[in-house]
């Protein structure tokens, strides 16, 4: 059976979360949150990884975004830091993954001042209301913006295979602009529009790198 036959049961997670997500009740949000995030991990496991190292380390990304998921679907400040500390740690393994298929030349092109800019005025935008985080969200900030320069250094490494590096570059880009709705809901504006649209672009960026382990080679 083809890996991609998951995105059946992915799909119909995701719009059961997003109704629950609604009503804000964690036990029925994990109901839909866990089993989909537990999806892409299953997704890398079982496609094929002709490169070891690079799969261990997405699969390690890959895992602490399940926990940081289950920590998010929590109330409270504490299950707050801990899920950004998984999220972070998370983008560390993708960091380092994406840079051992991108030579350090290829990380010399405009975009790396594109995205700082971006991530620069981002940070300016949540600095009002951060109060204790402003550490942990700058730093998390930081690694966002190095995961996404990476990726972008690996779409246009002409020694990558094309297709791995424009899921890859598409996967880092959409899970960053998801960031941006979860930080909108945290420090400004909370909503239940910020997961309408923010949790499709998470799940759609999980996926997309989960699916790269088999494109790579």
């Amino acid at each position: 059976m083809s890996v991609y036959y998951l995105f059946i049961p992915a799909v119909l997670l995701l719009v059961g979360l997003i109704w629950a997500e609604r009503g804000q009740e964690p036990f029925r949000v994990l109901m839909f949150k866990a089993p989909l995030s537990v999806l892409f991990v299953l997704l890398a496991l079982i496609s094929p990884h002709p490169l070891g190292w690079y799969f261990g380390l997405v699969l390690a990304g890959l895992i602490l975004g399940l926990i940081g998921d289950v920590c998010l679907a929590l109330k409270g400040d504490a299950p707050f830091r801990l899920g950004l500390v998984s999220f972070l740690l998370g983008h560390v393994a993708y960091v380092v993954a994406f840079a051992g298929l991108a030579p350090p030349l290829t990380w010399i092109n405009p975009g790396v001042l594109a995205v700082c800019v971006v991530s620069g005025a981002v940070f300016l935008w949540l600095r009002p209301g951060l109060g204790k985080m402003m550490g942990p969200v700058l730093a998390y900030v930081v690694v966002i913006t190095l995961m996404v320069i990476a990726a972008w250094a690996v779409r246009f490494n002409q020694a990558a295979p094309p297709a791995a590096g424009w899921v890859i570059f598409l996967g880092a880009v959409v899970f960053y602009l998801s960031d941006l709705f979860v930080a909108r809901d945290r420090f400004k504006s909370p909503g239940w529009d910020n997961r309408l649209i923010g949790l499709p672009l998470y799940y759609g960026g999980q996926f997309a790198i989960a699916c790269s382990v088999g494109l790579v080679a």
